[in-house]
């Protein structure tokens, strides 16, 4: 589930949820919820699309498995009407939102700080946050070269200081082998 975040530092509206595919035939849909609590996402009122003009109002959700929801949209009557929201990114605004806890960040306002290694140095700069299931995991684009996925873990990235704009990170160390060697 890569977890698609608006990129550019600290956001006015924060991607919250994502329509999935209609559930039955009476307009209800399935929703991935991106909130801590995935139940959460029910209770904003004023869920956007990407674009801001386009507003949602769940008015019943029930869990079906982990960060799934199955959910009933004001105006959504049918599975046509239904089917035409799926994969559609839902925002609210930020302010709509609790302030993090200690040792918690929204994605957002990873994305775009620097990426230092400890003495300083520039590793890169913070593409996206990505979570694939086992973990978060920090995309970042060094100066030159392809991009480098370090796992957001105290161990990877020891001092997140979104005031400052950086991340420090400890990148593990690489493990070379001999291209000959083969497995037994």
């Amino acid at each position: 589930m890569p977890a698609p975040i608006v990129s550019g530092g600290a956001q006015s509206r924060i991607l919250v949820a994502r329509f999935g595919a209609p559930h039955g035939v009476r307009g209800e849909l399935r929703l991935k919820s991106f909130t801590g609590d995935p139940a959460a996402v029910a209770d904003y009122e004023n869920l956007q699309d990407e674009t801001g003009k386009r507003s949602f109002r769940i008015e019943a959700a029930r869990p079906v498995k982990d960060d799934m929801l199955v959910v009933r949209i004001a105006g959504v009557r049918d599975r046509d009407a239904a089917a035409a929201l799926t994969n559609l990114d839902l925002y609210v605004d930020r302010a709509a939102l609790p302030p993090a806890d200690e040792d918690e960040f929204y994605h957002s306002d990873l994305i775009g700080l620097r990426a230092e290694l400890a003495d300083g140095a520039l590793y890169g700069t913070i593409l996206r946050v990505l979570n694939f299931g086992a973990g978060d995991i920090l995309e970042i684009a060094p100066a030159s070269g392809d991009t480098i996925l370090l796992p957001f873990t105290k161990a990877a990235a020891p001092s997140v200081d979104i005031a400052g704009g950086r991340v420090i990170v400890s990148p593990p160390v690489e493990v070379e082998t001999d291209p000959q060697e083969t497995r037994d």
